[in-house]
C-alpha cells in the first residue's frame, strides 16, 4: 500500500516542495525514515506514531517506509510531522490519497494528536503557490502568516482530526478556526525631538538616513550615543512591499515573526549584546539559521560598545557591509540570506572614556595613557572602518542644553527631508529595490557625483593628507553626494566635500597617531 503526500522544506528564505511517500508493507513491525533526514526529523517516528493512536486512529502493525524526497535535500525541524501522518493514514485506507494531490501540508504534531505552529510558514506558503498548489494545510497558530500569501487557500488545523475531517467532508469545526486579531500598527519609536543638544549629531543621522550610509558614534559615557542610536529607525522610511515581504520571511524563518495580520512594514532594529559569537552575528547552525545581520535586513544594527566586541565577529561584518548578503556553507547546504543593513556603532574615546574631557569644563579628567588610548580604538580595524562612512563625534551635554526651552526638531519634520532625498535617489536608480547612494557602485560614483573645481581640489587635499584608502574615498564621494540630495543641488560643491570630510574624524585621528 502506497501513498504520497505534499510537503515544503525550508532552505533559508525559501521553501522547496517535496514529496512525502510512505509504503506500508508485510513484515516485521517497523517504521524506517529516509530522505536525509536531520535527528529532528527522525523524531517524528514517535511522534506521528502517538499522535495517529491519541486521535483515536489504528496505527498500522507492518512495516512503514517514509521516504522524503528529493533524497539529496537535507530535511531539517518538525514540519513535516502532519504529512507523515496523514500519508500513512492514506496508505493504510482511511484517506484517499486523491484528495491531497494539489494540497501542501505543514504543521508539527504533538503526542496528543494537537497540531503545534512551525517556523518559516510564510516562505513555505509561498513556495507551495509558486509550484501551483491550491491549497495549503497549516497549524491554527500560523494561520495569519499564511494568509499573508495571497493566491492560495489557507486552512488552519489544531489538531489531526480537524485535518482528516477536512478531507473527508472538504469543512472544518467551528473550534479548528482561530479569530484573526486586527492589523498591528507600526511599532512607534522614541522621538528625535527627546535628544537635547547634540545639533551636529542629529545632522549626521539625518544624512546616515538619507543615504543608508553606516556611522559610528564616539562620546564619553552619558553623551547620548544610546539614545540618539535607538532614534535613527524613526527617521527611516517605511519599507517598500518588496523589502517588508524580504523582511518579513527572514523573521518567519528565525521564529521571530509575532503573529499580526500585516507584513513588517518597519525598519527593524536589531541591538544585540556584546558577547554574541560570530555566528550569532552572522548565522550559522548545522543547518544554517540567520544571524543578527540579517534580522537586520531594511533596518538598523546597532552595537553598542562597538570595541568591546568578539575581534573576529567584528570582521565577519565586512563580507555583508560589503555585498548586502551572507553566505553560509555547510557539507550539507550552503545558503545565502540578505543583509542590507545600516551599521550603527557606539564607542568611548578611550577605556576610561573621558579622554579630551576637562575638569575645568565640568567633565571628568581621562586616566590612560596613550597607548591604552590607541590600543583601545585599534580594536576596529582599519579595513572596518574604511566601510563605516560617518564617524560622529558626540560630546558631553552642557547643563543649558537639558533645561533648554526651545523646542527641538522632532522625527516626522526630519523624515520629510530625508523622504525627499530617498525620491530623488529613487529618480536616480529607478530600476533598484533599494535605491540609495551607499549603494553606487564605482562607476555610479563617476557618473552621479560631478565636482566643482574647488571641491574636486578639496577632496584631492584631503585623499593626500589622511593617506585615504580608495574606498574611503568613494565613501566621502557617496555622502557629498547625499548633503547635496538634501539641499536638492545636482553638482557637489566645496561644502558639500568639507561636511563629507570632517565625519571622517577616525582617518584624521589614525593619520595622526601614525606621525
Amino acid at each position: 500500500m502506497y501513498a504520497s503526500v505534499n510537503g515544503i522544506a525550508l532552505l533559508g528564505i525559501q521553501g522547496e516542495p517535496i514529496l512525502v511517500e510512505v509504503d506500508i508493507s508485510n513484515g516485521i513491525p517497523c517504521f524506517d525514515l529516509v530522505g536525509l533526514p536531520s535527528s529532528s526529523v527522525r523524531e517524528a517516528k514517535e511522534r506521528v506514531r502517538a499522535a495517529i493512536r491519541n486521535s483515536g486512529f489504528e496505527f498500522p502493525l507492518g512495516r512503514i517506509t517514509a521516504n522524503l524526497a528529493p533524497a539529496d535535500l537535507r530535511k531539517d525541524g518538525p514540519g513535516y510531522d502532519l504529512g507523515l501522518a496523514l500519508g500513512i493514514l492514506c496508505a493504510n485506507g482511511i484517506l484517499n490519497g486523491d484528495k491531497l494531490r494539489s494540497i501542501a501540508v505543514i504543521g508539527e504534531l504533538a503526542l496528543d494528536g494537537s497540531v503545534r505552529p512551525v517556523h518559516g510558514v510564510l516562505p513555505m506558503a509561498a513556495a507551495a503557490r509558486c509550484a501551483g498548489f491550491t491549497e495549503v494545510i497549516v497549524p491554527a497558530g500560523n494561520l495569519q502568516e499564511a494568509r499573508l500569501v495571497e493566491g492560495i487557500l489557507t486552512v488552519p488545523v489544531r489538531h489531526l482530526r480537524h485535518a482528516i475531517q477536512y478531507l473527508k467532508e472538504g469543512s472544518l469545526p467551528p473550534e479548528s478556526q482561530p479569530s484573526l486579531s486586527s492589523p498591528a500598527g507600526n511599532n512607534l519609536f522614541d522621538d528625535l525631538a527627546d535628544v537635547r543638544g547634540q545639533q551636529h549629531a542629529k545632522r549626521a543621522l539625518e544624512i546616515a538616513a538619507s543615504g543608508n550610509h553606516n556611522l559610528v558614534l564616539i562620546g564619553p559615557p552619558g553623551s547620548g550615543k544610546t539614545m540618539l542610536a535607538r532614534r535613527l529607525p524613526s527617521i527611516l522610511p517605511p519599507l517598500l512591499h518588496e523589502e517588508s515581504l524580504e523582511v518579513t520571511m527572514i523573521h518567519s524563518t528565525a521564529g521571530s515573526f509575532k503573529e499580526t495580520a500585516s507584513l513588517l512594514s518597519v525598519p527593524p532594529f536589531r541591538s544585540p549584546h556584546h558577547s554574541i559569537s560570530a555566528a550569532g552575528l552572522i548565522g550559522g547552525g548545522t543547518i544554517p539559521k540567520p544571524g543578527e545581520v540579517s534580522l537586520a535586513h531594511c533596518g538598523v544594527l546597532f552595537l553598542d560598545e562597538m570595541p568591546e566586541f568578539n575581534k573576529i565577529a567584528l570582521e565577519v561584518l565586512r563580507q555583508p557591509l560589503e555585498e548586502g548578503k551572507v553566505t553560509i556553507a555547510r557539507a550539507n547546504a550552503s545558503l545565502t540570506y540578505p543583509s542590507r543593513f545600516l551599521l550603527v556603532g557606539a564607542m568611548n574615546p578611550c577605556p576610561c572614556g573621558y579622554f579630551g574631557q576637562d575638569r575645568e569644563t565640568g567633565g571628568e579628567s581621562c586616566t590612560c595613557t596613550p597607548y591604552l588610548v590607541q590600543k583601545y580604538r585599534n580594536r576596529l580595524s582599519g579595513p572596518l572602518l574604511d566601510r563605516i562612512d560617518l564617524h560622529v563625534e558626540v560630546p558631553r551635554i552642557r547643563f543649558t542644553d537639558i533645561h533648554s526651552m526651545e523646542p527641538a526638531e522632532n522625527s516626522s519634520e526630519v523624515l520629510k527631508r530625508v523622504q525627499k532625498a530617498r525620491s530623488i535617489q529613487q529618480q536616480r536608480f529607478p530600476r533598484r529595490t533599494t535605491p540609495t547612494n551607499s549603494l553606487m557602485t564605482a562607476h555610479e560614483v563617476r557618473k552621479f557625483c560631478p565636482l566643482t573645481k574647488e571641491a574636486a581640489g578639496m577632496l584631492r587635499d584631503a585623499f593626500e593628507k589622511l593617506a585615504l584608502s580608495v574606498r574611503a574615498h568613494d565613501r566621502i564621494l557617496k555622502m557629498a553626494r547625499t548633503i547635496a540630495d538634501l539641499e536638492e543641488a545636482e553638482i557637489i560643491d566645496s561644502s558639500h566635500v568639507a561636511e563629507a570630510i570632517q565625519y571622517r574624524s577616525l582617518d584624521r585621528k589614525r593619520r595622526i597617531s601614525s606621525c
